[in-house]
């Protein structure tokens, strides 16, 4: 294992950990940042690409027998506590963080193109939040979503607080990129032969609990302000609500995906 201590941020290398509020910079060079123990034990624990692990000295002998037969491109690095809480957000990172490479994009109709079992997807319009986006891959992990398509109007899963809010789950969850939603979801129902459920709470929509859910399915989220657009719920084959009481008309978007994976879970285990 590969360990080095430092007395400064400044050293080359760690331009990453130095520049947590620009997000931009790290997608330009393909790289996000796991903060947390539990985060970064699911990326070591991954097959994904490891860059570089930041952590404070007793952080080391508990990680040491996860990095014995883990290649980490720039090894581990130790610096003191006083040094990392100079990085934004320590009651968070825990003084343990670590630079993963973002995977290649799922090629989903290559991937689910063969007979077989029923795949389960979930397709993302206009999610901006990256909070809510963490949460939404944990709740997909969970449930067991093969895939998840973020469309060209959401927000990257791999940044800093969606892969913090997801726990580490984005690690073992393929995630497919759509520049154009609208077609993807036509080509999934013409050439996949998937359904499109769009989860739009409006009158005419189903109840979750009276659609049948089973089968090649995919499942259309919006945004909490505007739902889906017009163009990608145009798209959809079938349109389901969670029945609400109190006058409530929606939830969380995070929060409605739980409630739509696990009734698609439920039915599909039966």
């Amino acid at each position: 294992m590969n360990v080095r201590r430092i007395d400064s941020l400044s050293l080359p290398g760690l331009e990453p950990y130095r520049t947590m509020r620009r997000p931009v910079e790290h997608r330009e060079k393909g790289i996000f940042v796991a903060e947390g123990d539990k985060v970064v034990k699911r990326l070591i624990q991954s097959k994904l690409n490891v860059v570089s692990i930041l952590m404070t000295g007793e952080w080391l002998d508990e990680y040491s027998r996860f990095l014995e037969d883990r290649e980490i491109e720039e090894g581990v690095i130790v610096a003191d506590r006083s040094l990392l809480e100079e990085i934004v957000g320590y009651g968070l990172h825990q003084g343990i963080m670590a630079i993963g490479r973002v995977p290649l994009p799922a090629d989903i109709f290559n991937t689910y193109n063969a007979p077989g079992e029923s795949r389960l997807l979930v397709a993302l319009d206009g999610i901006a939040n990256s909070e809510n986006m963490g949460v939404i891959i944990r709740n997909c992990a969970a449930f067991g979503v093969d895939s998840v398509i973020v469309g060209e109007t959401s927000c990257d899963p791999y940044l800093r607080r969606s892969v913090r809010n997801s726990m580490g789950t984005i690690f073992q969850l393929p995630v497919a990129r759509s520049d154009v939603l609208v077609e993807t979801l036509q080509r999934l129902r013409s050439e996949l032969g998937f359904r499109v459920f769009a989860a739009h709470p409006q009158s005419g929509s189903l109840g979750v609990t009276e659609s049948d859910l089973t089968g090649n399915a995919c499942f259309v989220f919006g945004s909490e302000g505007d739902g889906i657009s017009p163009r990608v719920l145009a798209a959809c084959d079938d349109r389901i609500k969670i029945p609400m009481k109190n006058d409530v008309d929606s939830i969380n978007v995070a929060s409605s995906v739980g409630v739509v994976l696990y009734e698609a879970a439920r039915q599909r285990n039966v």
